[in-house]
């Protein structure tokens, strides 16, 4: 398909710079499988679920991701900017690299803050390859756990590059960018649709006798890259790490056989399990990377509703809701959403999309 389809007008000042206070404040716009509209707020979300239906969560938890270093040649000093997207084994990572043209492979980069002089050589990474796109391959010289902790004293919470843009990550973005469910330790960006809920929502679902479960997808940096293409066919999407373990498998397939809906938080749970089901519909364990790239005419094998951000024009994930519910109800969606003020993005408000 034609990449101009998914294009949209939004304003510089509906996208939202911080999340809404409290959480489950944010507006929830109901889209119904025949396309009609409603405004409602996260907090309303179990007046649209059923008891027995399976809530799917991403529990995938931030790496402060962004790291700053200095590269030596001799005496000339460069500053490096690397944004960490895809873990490929205990010590290495692949990253985008602003500026790349300053790095060869073979050469070292030394991560930290300047002000913390005793920290530099901690962070220490060697160029193991390089790409034309200015991806890196880094081997750095911790590993494992020790890795982790590195990074996350060294490194910032990756913010979105149209957050980034127009304010610095703080102090406050430490818990603003984590869901509530983060617990296995590997994504770049968060999923953004979990950072709605509070512990009372989750109470107040579960009490309608909705039961929760959780998957993981390592969601990388890759999801906010632009398509430059000019049709669908020629984007190329980047992997990521997913896991569906064999029991939530096994309690998501005997739902659905009992007539329950699937409800997945967020298009990373929605792409775990698609990736996951089999042509029929089974969901079955799942440990791996996928590259799952949904766009209109894909049939979905698994998820009956989703939530999800507002998403950003001719992006990927803008793709994926006209799939689920249609490019020209998505249209009419996200045209409502800016006429009536609705927060865009990460930080923003959310939709509920209830597939036909």
């Amino acid at each position: 398909m034609r990449v101009d389809l998914f294009d949209f007008e939004l304003p510089e000042d509906r996208i939202a710079l911080r999340p809404m206070v409290p959480r489950e404040a944010a507006k929830l716009l109901v889209v119904a499988p025949d396309g009609a509209l409603s405004d409602h707020h996260v907090g309303d979300l179990p007046d649209f679920l059923r008891p027995g239906d399976a809530l799917v969560v991403n529990d995938t938890r931030v790496l402060p991701a962004r790291l700053y270093g200095i590269r030596r040649r001799g005496d000339a000093v460069a500053r490096i900017e690397a944004l960490l997207h895809k873990r490929e084994g205990a010590h290495l990572w692949r990253a985008f690299v602003r500026p790349a043209k300053k790095l060869k492979v073979g050469e070292r980069v030394q991560f930290g803050e300047d002000s913390n002089a005793c920290f530099l050589g901690r962070l220490d990474a060697q160029v193991v390859e390089k790409t034309e796109g200015g991806e890196v391959l880094f081997a750095f010289d911790l590993s494992g756990g020790a890795l982790d902790d590195a990074i996350v004293q060294a490194g910032h919470m990756p913010l979105p590059p149209y957050i980034a843009s127009k304010r610095p990550d703080d102090a406050g973005d430490l818990a603003d960018y984590q869901t509530m469910f983060a617990r296995e330790t590997g994504a770049v960006a968060a999923p953004t649709a979990g950072l709605h809920f509070t512990p009372e929502l989750l109470a107040r679902v579960e009490a309608k006798g909705v039961a929760v479960h959780r998957v993981t997808l390592h969601v990388g940096a890759g999801t906010f890259l632009p398509v430059k293409v000019d049709d669908t066919d020629a984007h190329q999407m980047h992997a990521e790490f997913g896991v569906v373990t064999p029991e939530v498998a096994t309690a998501l397939n005997a739902a659905r056989a009992n007539g329950a809906r699937i409800v997945t938080i967020g298009t990373t749970s929605l792409r775990i399990l698609e990736s996951a089901a089999s042509a029929a519909g089974e969901i079955r364990p799942f440990a791996g990377d996928t590259s799952i790239f949904i766009t209109p005419g894909y049939r979905f094998r698994a998820v009956d509703i989703l939530m999800t951000n507002f998403h950003l024009p001719r992006s990927t994930l803008f793709m994926l809701v006209s799939a689920f519910s249609g490019l020209e109800t998505m249209k009419v969606a996200y045209a409502h959403a800016v006429a009536n003020d609705y927060r865009f993005y990460s930080y923003g408000d959310a939709c509920l999309l209830m597939r036909a």
